[in-house]
């Protein structure tokens, strides 16, 4: 396995095509480091005794000690670890660990790529246990590249004005493929190794030409990542553990990338590419039944913390609010562990979450996002978004004055409130936390998407039996 230094010295070995504010810019570029700081936890904390087990896996491929983070699931305990080290690592980051996608991705295409095998007698399964076993030798970072813009809404890919608003083949030659087109919200794409495209949607006969999945390296000729980053204010004294991790954000761009066959994991299998698109889905909805509920539990703890603060902790309406948010995190979580324990091996030996359980928990997830964000919102008041600057509270013209009229309790010094509400403010008024609810709805599948995966899976025709045999109904 690699360090982080490893990581960051790769990084700022690849060739430069990462765009930010109307400029080129380094991958290690100031504005990347938190996020690449919340990567970073992935790799530090390998040997710490509460991560020990559960940040390392033994490869299936070599039988070697690796980063979970590139394994393949083999049984329903890799499910549960997955779920568990997910949101252990978000309590550490305060945030999305970020790495889930390349996990998610591998996974996916480890179960489609011998299922389009067995099907078609194509070879993609060979071509991508040699990429995992380069992938997990190298211990890389991936995105996945799955959201397509997609264009006009109420037309298949073949039948855009444009054909290149969704991922697309554009020719064929006897070493590779050429690929054009660009997907959207590619999380962690400016300080990722491999670039991983997959489809967004199911095709058909007519879609063949974007019925495409392959890796190639974050840095190939053609690729433009065009960048957005999410960061917290950096502190002047008050340095806390919330600053320094964050996220950044591309549209990928890709301009006739050449993908060597070797590369490529599916081209042409239509029924192979709805698939993989809703099974990506549902491995990442897994990864979300551990981050979503250690969100909870972070907006929770800091509802809890701040209404202790203001002497309000015992009111009803506070354990009240307290409670629901406890119901949510741990229903998720629960729904993720039924998951993980419920899941099934595919054909190429990789375990598979619960289709059903996992899309319940993302759903319950989805749509209470923005309830906990104003519970923390309503307990706490209005000044995490009128909160003076932290200088103002390092002035000594305004320091007395600001300590004097923060405080709440009296036994509760006014830096510790003071630290509190500048949480608050990380959490809820900046950015990133802004992003983090829009993400925290549409991240892995807005939730109608849930809804449809959860209809499609789910056996109603048991349940109606049910109803028959109580109504005394003989079919």
């Amino acid at each position: 396995m690699r360090t982080y230094e490893q990581y960051l010295e790769k990084l700022r070995s690849m060739r430069p095509n990462v765009y930010m504010g109307g400029k080129l810019v380094p991958r290690d570029d100031p504005q990347f480091m938190p996020g690449i700081h919340t990567i970073g936890l992935t790799y530090n904390l390998v040997d710490e005794p509460e991560f020990k087990d559960l940040l390392t896996a033994t490869s299936h491929l070599t039988g070697e000690k690796i980063n979970r983070y590139t394994h393949i699931h083999q049984n329903n305990d890799d499910l549960l670890k997955k779920q568990k080290v997910t949101r252990l690592l978000c309590h550490k980051a305060g945030r999305c660990i970020q790495r889930c996608m390349g996990i998610d991705a591998i996974n996916a295409l480890s179960v489609v790529t011998k299922d389009a095998d067995l099907e078609h007698g194509t070879n993609y399964h060979e071509r991508f246990l040699k990429f995992l076993q380069y992938f997990q030798e190298n211990d890389l970072v991936a995105n996945c590249a799955q959201t397509d813009v997609k264009g006009d809404r109420s037309l298949r890919p073949f039948e855009q004005k444009d054909p290149d608003l969704y991922l697309r083949v554009v020719e064929k030659r006897e070493d590779g493929i050429i690929v054009r087109g660009a997907k959207a919200h590619n999380t962690i794409a400016p300080y990722t190794d491999e670039i991983i495209a997959v489809p967004t949607r199911a095709m058909t006969k007519d879609d063949k030409d974007y019925a495409v999945a392959f890796s190639i390296p974050a840095d190939s000729e053609g690729i433009y990542l065009i960048t957005v980053s999410h960061n917290q204010h950096r502190r002047k004294e008050l340095h806390a553990p919330i600053e320094n991790t964050g996220a950044a954000h591309s549209i990928t761009v890709f301009d006739n990338v050449f993908v060597p066959w070797e590369r490529v994991f599916l081209c042409g299998e239509t029924r192979q590419a709805g698939q993989l698109a809703a099974l990506f889905a549902t491995y990442h909805r897994h990864s979300y039944t551990g981050c979503k509920p250690a969100m909870t539990d972070i907006l929770m703890g800091t509802t809890a913390l701040v209404a202790e603060y203001n002497g309000i902790e015992k009111a009803s309406h506070v354990r009240d609010k307290l409670a629901e948010m406890i119901t949510v995190a741990e229903l998720v979580y629960a729904a993720g562990i039924a998951a993980s324990v419920n899941g099934k091996n595919s054909a190429s030996g990789t375990c598979v979450p619960d289709v059903v359980y996992t899309n319940v928990a993302r759903y319950h997830a989805g749509v209470n996002i923005y309830h906990e964000f104003e519970t923390l919102a309503d307990i706490a008041g209005g000044l995490a978004a009128t909160l003076p600057r932290e200088e103002d509270f390092l002035n000594p013209e305004t320091k007395g004055l600001l300590e004097k009229y923060i405080m709440r309790k009296a036994d509760v010094p006014a830096e510790k409130v003071h630290r509190c509400y500048r949480l608050i403010e990380n959490l809820i008024a900046s950015a990133p936390g802004a992003a983090s609810q829009i993400s925290g709805i549409h991240g892995g599948g807005s939730p109608i998407m849930e809804k449809i995966a959860i209809r499609a899976f789910y056996d109603l025709e048991a349940k109606k039996k049910i109803a028959k045999y109580l109504a005394g109904i003989e079919d």
